[in-house]
């Protein structure tokens, strides 16, 4: 037995192993789809982020089901914890779910493809660069795509501002209607607590070139995580003035709140 296959037996059960193969994915002869998605390295990821899923941040998720289980949609969670865990924790709930599971894409900020090695990864894990081409071209191939209309504003944000939402931006609203793209809300509860933070040394972050410097515990605490998935929004493609269109991403914002306080009700403690 060769390295490769023992230790792809000793950390990939043969059900997971069998439970992501079900799932169809355009692979190329390679083993890779246009994005750099990779099944065999996803298959890794999937194991690990198992044992965060239950173990660690002991995720309690409603409404996965929502998600409709094929044809384009966009996925629209708020965005918080200074690391993009709650876009992982996500997508393991869409491509774990035992009905019609799905791999999600997710769109990464635009400074995680510079760090090296960095970027290739979560490109074989199904992330790809937060562009807007990007994401249209996912959505034509009918992809369900994980977005956050927040962007740095809501994963940067500091603790004192937690839960509260941040400024979205229209591009999503755009592309869902461009692509007839069923937009799914998510509350998220419980990633704000991972990585709390309480200042951030944005002349330090401009030196180094990232998006925020913040200042916080050099630890992911274990905090429970929440994920509410709403119903389905739909919005058609009419020509609509950018003002209107706000209007509706006003919209999906009030669902997202909605479904955040959903989320701190239900919640019994932070661990």
């Amino acid at each position: 037995m060769g390295l490769a296959s023992f230790l792809k037996s000793r950390l990939i059960p043969a059900e997971l192993d069998s439970h992501i193969n079900r799932i169809r994915k355009p692979i190329g002869s390679l083993g890779y789809d246009p994005w750099g998605y990779n099944n065999e390295v996803m298959k890794y990821g999937f194991s690990l982020t198992r044992q965060l899923y239950e173990k660690y941040f002991r995720v309690e998720a409603t409404g996965v089901e929502k998600i409709p289980a094929d044809g384009p949609v966009l996925i629209v969670p708020n965005h918080s914890g200074q690391l993009p865990i709650d876009g992982l924790l996500i997508a393991y709930a869409l491509a774990s779910r035992e009905t019609d599971p799905r791999i999600p894409r997710a769109m990464i900020e635009r400074f995680f493809p510079t760090v090296p090695y960095l970027g290739n990864l979560l490109n074989e894990f199904g992330a790809v660069l937060g562009d807007p081409i990007n994401c249209a071209k996912m959505l034509a191939n009918g992809e369900a795509v994980i977005v956050f209309p927040e962007g740095i504003r809501g994963s940067g944000k500091l603790y004192h501002d937690r839960y509260q939402l941040k400024r979205f931006g229209n591009g999503f609203m755009h592309l869902a209607m461009k692509y007839n793209a069923p937009i799914v809300p998510v509350g998220v509860v419980g990633c704000e607590e991972t990585i709390p933070a309480i200042a951030n040394i944005k002349p330090l972050a401009n030196l180094l070139g990232i998006p925020y410097a913040p200042v916080a515990m050099p630890v992911v605490l274990p905090a429970k995580v929440h994920l509410n998935f709403g119903d389905p929004m739909i919005f058609d493609d009419r020509e609509i003035p950018e003002e209107q269109v706000t209007d509706r991403v006003e919209q999906v914002k009030a669902a997202i709140s909605e479904l955040i306080d959903t989320g701190l009700s239900e919640r019994k403690r932070l661990f």
